[in-house]
């Protein structure tokens, strides 16, 4: 599907609780800081997770990721999530998320590919992405 340039932005600052001993992001907390922002992008949208559960009778699950680790974030820096649809299917959403150091002249921290499916909340199977969710995620912002 030909995608409108949509891309979603949420603020992250690094606590001591997200680095190692020495002072720099733990890798997997990575990972965090781009869920967050994909939920943040879904209830800007007016989508609530468990509302969507609910109502709709669908979960996103993440598929697969990959990573590229380009430079550190230390304690405290200001980052940035940037988040983007690069590929929209029946059942699945392949997003890219760029951290970003807002402190660096929004330097890349690190590159993720996220494929992100719909499933049936009760069997887990793959279901289409509800319309509305869709049409928003897709069009909107």
């Amino acid at each position: 599907m030909l995608l409108p340039v949509s891309q979603f932005l949420w603020p992250v600052r690094v606590y001591y609780e997200d680095t190692d001993s020495g002072g720099v992001v733990y890798y997997a907390n990575y990972l965090k800081f781009m869920e967050r922002a994909r939920t943040e992008w879904l209830r800007s949208l007016g989508f609530e997770q468990d509302e969507l559960s609910r109502a709709k009778g669908v979960l996103f699950v993440v598929r697969s990721i990959a990573l590229e680790y380009h430079r550190p974030a230390r304690f405290n820096e200001l980052l940035q999530i940037r988040s983007r649809i690069i590929e929209a299917r029946g059942v699945s959403l392949t997003f890219g998320q760029e951290v970003l150091n807002t402190q660096a002249a929004e330097e890349l921290l690190c590159f993720g590919r996220i494929k992100v499916v719909c499933v049936d909340v009760d069997t887990f199977k793959p279901r289409p992405i509800p319309q509305v969710v869709l049409t928003e995620i897709v069009g909107g912002n």
